[in-house]
């Protein structure tokens, strides 16, 4: 199966935070070039391709990570008259929720619609200001609580049912883009290193629950220890009304990151790597780490030499994602070419700056 192909599994597919179960169940039946695969306790996919070059020292460790995990819905209210009340788990922008089809994960998959009152209906100010969270709800077609309580409980689960749009040569769209575009990334660079000798044995991770706490980066970064850890993740592509400098150019490659989360000899052997190979890229400035699996891979013990690659990617968080599957193969390249580079002397030059 092509990996584009797998991607687009792979967003279609639910696996809310906390909840990536079927998403790892789908890799590990998917993905031939690792060759020992395994998960630890809070669920993380770790996929492990063994270094090829032969040495008398350990092979060096190398943790690439992506986050398998989605922001998503919880039911928190059944009505009297059968409609639901929701709430959020992860960053959901409330603006993009009205009039989404929905499946409502219950004791069967339920097709539902989220709802609100109209604005024929609304007073001068509702129709200025987006409608707030409590007053949105979604109508699974029941007409009493007793009728909906025999399918859905508190506590029950909801993603956007959207499938991938094909747009343009090889842009697509779709939800969930973030991040599992970078696990097609890792999986893409697996398959490239199949060709390519390299020293480093490569734990390329599946991690759960980035969008509540960069959770799962955190425990198998504890569990691995590796001497490098590159964190792969979505960057805001370039779009109408964001300013240049805050973008990464849709079809240029991946963005290097550099800035307080970024080793500073890892940053330069990435812009290195990607010059000698004529990979395009953009420089990535961040003055603060945060928000991606690169500042739980950080901050482990008593640090870990730490990169981030960003995949540009329009509409984050949003239903309609859009990406260029030519940054996932440039990415993945890069990623390959960095690894088949490396040598102990580079591994132990980190170890000061």
């Amino acid at each position: 199966m092509e990996i584009k192909e797998i991607l687009v599994n792979l967003s279609e597919a639910s696996g809310v935070s906390g909840y990536e179960h079927n998403l790892a169940d789908y890799l590990e039946q998917n993905c031939p070039w690792a060759d020992e695969i395994r998960r630890d306790k809070l669920g993380n996919l770790i996929m492990l391709k063994r270094a090829t070059k032969v040495s008398d020292k350990p092979s060096p460790k190398v943790m690439l990570a992506a986050h398998m995990d989605e922001i998503g819905l919880i039911i928190t209210k059944i009505e009297e008259d059968g409609f639901l009340r929701f709430s959020t788990i992860g960053g959901i922008d409330q603006r993009v929720l009205l009039a989404q089809e929905v499946i409502v994960h219950g004791k069967e998959k339920l097709v539902g619609v989220i709802g609100a009152k109209p604005p024929h209906i609304q007073t001068a100010s509702e129709r200025n200001n987006a409608v707030p969270m409590d007053e949105l709800y979604i109508d699974i077609g029941y007409d009493t609580r007793e009728q909906v309580e025999e399918l859905v409980s508190i506590g029950d689960l909801v993603t956007i049912n959207q499938q991938v749009v094909k747009l343009n040569g090889s842009l697509m769209a779709g939800k969930a883009m973030d991040d599992r575009a970078c696990v097609a990334v890792m999986l893409e660079c697996l398959k490239e290193l199949e060709n390519v000798k390299h020293a480093a044995d490569i734990y390329a991770v599946a991690t759960v629950q980035e969008e509540v706490g960069v959770r799962g980066a955190t425990t198998s970064t504890y569990g691995i220890m590796p001497d490098i850890g590159i964190a792969l993740d979505v960057g805001h592509g370039d779009m109408p009304g964001v300013p240049e400098y805050r973008t990464i150019k849709l079809s240029g490659g991946p963005g290097i990151a550099l800035g307080p989360h970024v080793h500073p000899k890892l940053y330069e052997r990435f812009v290195k790597t990607a010059k000698d190979w004529n990979i395009n890229y953009t420089l990535e400035p961040a003055t603060r780490p945060g928000g991606t699996d690169a500042f739980a891979i950080q901050i482990t013990q008593d640090g870990i030499p730490t990169a981030l690659l960003s995949l540009p990617l329009r509409y984050m968080h949003t239903p309609v994602e859009t990406l260029d599957y030519e940054d996932v193969r440039k990415t993945a390249r890069l990623l390959a070419k960095f690894i088949s580079e490396l040598d102990q002397e580079f591994v132990e030059g980190l170890k000061c700056f």
